[in-house]
């Protein structure tokens, strides 16, 4: 293993190398590498990818993104009409392959990029296309999620957030928590139910909310819910008479369910082919680590290592599959599939952080003067939540047995009153 995990950059050889992807996928990957050679700075790649270290590069980041977007490699996957690439599943994961061997990140817009944007792509009208999405790509409109309550997380359909149609607009009454990218955010993206008469799936609505309008509060309030790392990174949120227009609505009145569950597919499962590549790069630190530290000649220390990489290995070699499925033609996935994802790498790194943390000793258990983490203290207590966004853990398993493996369905509750 030692030998093995030398070089990060070339430790797993080329997706062209691997797969037969065709002359195309290899003329691409060189057009993104010689695009690299010949932009990528210093200042680049000294932006950390970890959001909570970006103190000191924010205008670094706000360089790099602009020459992104003067590219094209914003956006990448959206239609070329929508202001993106065009980009298949394949180009997509040689373009990430090129980024991380170049040492740089690969900018995203946040939710608007991988999770709003495609929505409104699948569900939104022409009209809402052609005024919504050059919006995102330009940066304009930055989103936060608005979909667990109190009472209503990973049994999403029993919400109880109002939006009441009054003449031209829909007006939202309710709480939220759990919100994330909160903190840049001029837009909320919300589910509310809009007829409480129906059955519960065919009453909810998906309501883009702008978080002020002419430059006014919109009756949104973010409270900021503060973490054990000590960061804020989501809030509880409060909507009082917040207020868009009709034509916000993505998939109309009612039809708003159909649309969460593009949204949550895209984030249970929509970097399938590329995760591992962030992983393996964590996984080189810790290695990195244990050896300023001389702790890879230790037998217990080389397995837990071994084991971590044997699951990086499963996320590669997933990736692999549904990449030469891609490039045969096939469809990419079934029911459920971005589920096995989710369940995989959560769990993984989890164990990553907790074994991060054995290794270190006590060194592992200190923080920095105004609790300040270093990156594995910030793994193991971040991890924890990771089994439970998106759909806890044992929500994405009844999936997986329904969905893919075809067992009966797990006995319901009765539905809970909405009055």
């Amino acid at each position: 293993m030692t030998h093995h995990l030398e070089d990060r950059r070339d430790v797993d050889g080329s997706l062209c190398d691997l797969l037969d992807l065709g002359p195309d996928a290899i003329s691409f990957r060189d057009e993104v590498r010689d695009w690299l050679a010949r932009n990528v700075t210093d200042e680049a790649r000294a932006i950390p990818a970890d959001r909570h270290r970006l103190s000191g590069h924010r205008e670094a980041l706000r360089r790099w993104t602009d020459a992104l977007r003067a590219a094209g490699y914003l956006c990448v996957a959206w239609p070329r009409e929508y202001g993106g690439r065009g980009l298949s599943g394949i180009e997509v994961a040689l373009l990430n392959e090129e980024f991380a061997r170049a040492g740089v990140q690969r900018v995203t817009l946040g939710m608007g990029e991988t999770l709003v944007g495609p929505s409104i792509i699948a569900h939104g009208t022409e009209e809402q296309k052609a005024r919504l999405l050059p919006r995102i790509v330009a940066g304009q409109d930055r989103y936060c999620q608005g979909f667990s309550e109190p009472g209503a997380g990973s049994d999403l359909a029993s919400l109880r957030t109002r939006g009441d149609v009054r003449g031209d607009e829909v007006v939202v009454n309710g709480q939220k928590v759990w919100t994330s990218w909160y903190k840049d955010a001029t837009v909320l993206f919300c589910l509310c139910r809009t007829d409480p008469e129906v059955p519960q799936h065919q009453g909810i609505s998906y309501v883009l909310i702008p978080i002020e309008r002419d430059g006014k509060p919109n009756g949104v309030e973010f409270r900021p819910l503060r973490q054990m790392t000590g960061q804020s990174d989501f809030a509880e949120t409060f909507l009082t008479d917040a207020r868009a227009p009709l034509d916000n609505v993505i998939g109309g009145l009612g039809g708003g369910w159909k649309v969460a569950m593009t949204t949550l597919g895209n984030e249970r499962g929509g970097t399938a082919t590329t995760r591992y590549v962030a992983f393996r790069d964590e996984l080189l630190d810790l290695v990195a680590e244990c050896r300023r530290r001389g702790l890879v000649g230790d037998p217990l220390v080389r397995d837990r290592l071994a084991w971590a990489w044997s699951q990086v290995e499963v996320m590669r070699f997933m990736a692999l599959d549904l990449l030469a499925s891609l490039a045969a033609g096939e469809a990419p996935g079934t029911a459920g599939a971005g589920s096995v994802n989710k369940v995989f790498w959560s769990e993984y790194q989890q164990r990553l952080g907790e074994i991060a943390v054995e290794l270190l000793g006590p060194d592992g258990l200190l923080v920095g003067p105004d609790y300040r983490l270093d990156q594995w203290s910030q793994l193991f207590l971040t991890s924890r939540s990771h089994t439970i966004w998106g759909g806890t853990a044992q929500v994405q398993r009844n999936i997986i047995g329904e969905r893919l493996l075809g067992l009966p369905r797990e006995p319901r509750p009765p539905a809970r009153s909405r009055s």
